[in-house]
């Protein structure tokens, strides 16, 4: 018996297994707000690397060697194109002015919708790819143009983007009352709270647009929360379809991706302490993204017009790491002037 996700229903049992009890594992460890250390942080992405890759030998020994290769192959890649949206998610915290020990709450619930919409994204993509070659055409075109934006925008000093023009921040604005202060790791305060708060010396001078029915006030962790929803989804639009040019079997492209993201909240932790020495990492996510597109227009042209050219699930994960330690060793022998 097979589910929708295009395996054994014992397969999904495993993976949804695996899935849930490292997510209770992590909300239970992590339940007080304090600083992840880099040495726990370190850990913690090697934890999440091993739950993974137990689910890679249960495919390995379940379907043999070219489904696990998939499924590493869309971990790695997924891992990889995370880099940028984790260089995002630094620059919103920064200019929210969130506190270091409130930043894996957020990326906690953050992850839960990422859960949610990579499962929305996942189906309707490897639903519109049965609709023919050339939705894989499309896709290339969406992960090549979000490649050549990223090129763009590394090339130009712009100034750090005003978030409180950002869609989800304007939009919880127009259905919460918002308490401009952080209180302590609320989401949300109630009228009474609010109350409290303006009865305060050092808050005598705040001013709170709000209808004299509203009991609920959304404090700057929730806008915060929002911006990063958002931002995932976007995000999304590039790397579900540059995970779909590796396989189309939904389980793979899921579970390759949900471990992948359920690893980012140690990761960040690794890369915020690393990031002013990978100079050069970017870059690399910029290459492999045109790489992904260049597989996904073989794949489409190859299935109509049968030129035979493609690239195995193997040989992209060789380039994808490759681009990857290239981009880290450049960072490593030319890092940035401020550090030299």
């Amino acid at each position: 018996m097979t589910t929708f996700l295009g395996f054994p229903i014992q397969t999904t049992i495993v993976f949804v297994c695996l899935l849930v009890g490292a997510l209770f594992i992590d909300l239970f460890t992590h339940r007080k707000d304090k600083v992840i250390s880099l040495r726990s942080a370190i850990l913690w992405s090697v934890f999440w690397v091993i739950i993974s890759l137990l689910f890679a030998v249960y495919l390995f020994y379940s379907y043999g060697s070219e489904v696990g290769s998939l499924f590493i192959t869309g971990y790695a890649l997924e891992k990889v194109l995370s880099i940028d949206n984790l260089f995002v998610m630094m620059a919103i915290f920064s200019w929210f002015s969130i506190p270091s020990k409130y930043w894996h709450r957020i990326l906690y619930w953050g992850i839960i919708g990422a859960i949610i919409f990579r499962g929305i994204f996942v189906i309707i993509g490897t639903g519109l790819l049965s609709l023919g070659s050339y939705v894989e055409l499309i896709f290339a075109f969406v992960v090549g143009w979000t490649a050549v934006m990223m090129l763009k925008n590394d090339d130009s000093d712009e100034e750090i983007e005003d978030y409180s023009q950002h869609l989800a921040y304007r939009l919880v604005k127009r259905i919460f009352p918002v308490w401009p202060k952080i209180y302590g790791h609320n989401f949300f305060i109630n009228k009474k709270q609010v109350n409290e708060e303006l009865a305060k010396p050092e808050n005598k001078d705040l001013v709170i647009n709000s209808g004299a029915k509203a009991t609920i006030f959304a404090t700057p962790l929730f806008l915060c929360l929002a911006v990063i929803e958002i931002s995932d989804v976007m995000f999304a639009f590039d790397s579900v379809p540059a995970v779909i040019a590796v396989s189309r079997e939904p389980l793979i492209i899921y579970s390759a991706m949900m471990f992948a993201i359920l690893g980012l909240r140690s990761m960040y932790f690794v890369l915020d302490a690393l990031k002013r020495y990978l100079v050069h990492l970017e870059k690399s996510v910029m290459v492999i993204l045109f790489f992904i597109a260049l597989k996904l227009f073989l794949n489409a042209t190859d299935h109509l017009w049968g030129h035979g050219y493609n690239i195995s699930a193997s040989t992209s994960l060789i380039i994808v790491l490759t681009i990857l330690a290239l981009g880290i060793i450049a960072s490593l022998l030319f890092p940035s002037k401020s550090e030299e």
